[in-house]
């Protein structure tokens, strides 16, 4: 094991909430009710866009395109109030830092990245970093971990991916990347049968990376 590729949001940082909200305020001006069991299930599950049910309500699509960029907006202004980091992920990472290849591999925009972690103090224990702007398709789809194996030679055999939602596991293992999920408050319900492993802490995840040092991975995942 040499690498680990960590997703940001509801995993290290802890702005999905906000991500919702600003979302639910902006559908909510063209008479669409977003609730927070159809966000997780439209984003955080199939990885959708929350803004098709505005398409299905008939709102056109330049104005879908408005309200998308009124929702970055707002969202951008919700992250300069402050991001919490969440549990043990400093402490994590310290202890692994050095030890082996750490990447963040997001959805987010790059905008929104730059905005979580101008105060974080996290960037320096990341050797890459792939934001939206940088791959095609967003997860579930593998586009994002294909690109970051092809960009930076990754092996998949040597590498395993952190996770906090069925969305990010489902594009993980289309990569053929083994996967370990510590869920949040919002995806705590998912599915992750499919996972290498499953923690319910994220310091849970830096002892089994210390364990893997150096040994083979489990064949089956």
């Amino acid at each position: 094991m040499k690498t680990i590729l960590w997703d940001n949001d509801g995993l290290l940082v802890d702005t999905e909430q906000l991500y919702f909200s600003a979302t639910r305020d902006v559908l909510s001006e063209v008479g669409v009710e977003l609730t927070l069991d159809m966000f997780i299930r439209i984003s955080l599950i199939h990885g959708e866009s929350a803004f098709d049910l505005a398409a299905e309500q008939g709102v056109s699509q330049e104005a879908i395109v408005k309200l998308r960029e009124k929702r970055n907006r707002r969202y951008a202004g919700l992250l300069k109030e402050g991001v919490p980091i969440l549990d043990g992920v400093k402490e994590t990472l310290s202890l692994l830092l050095g030890k082996v290849i750490m990447g963040v591999v997001t959805g987010s925009r790059r905008e929104h990245f730059e905005i979580i972690h101008q105060h974080s103090e996290l960037l320096h224990y990341f050797d890459l970093v792939l934001t939206r702007e940088d791959y095609r398709r967003s997860k579930p789809d593998p586009d994002p971990y294909l690109t970051a194996i092809k960009t930076y030679g990754i092996e998949r055999e040597h590498c395993f991916v952190v996770e906090d939602s069925e969305r990010g596991l489902a594009a993980a293992r289309a990569a053929g990347i083994r996967c370990i999920v510590v869920p949040n408050p919002l995806t705590k319900k998912g599915d992750f049968s499919g996972a290498y492993r499953a923690f319910q802490t994220i310091r849970e995840v830096g002892e089994e990376a210390l364990n893997l040092l150096g040994q083979p991975l489990k064949a089956n995942f």
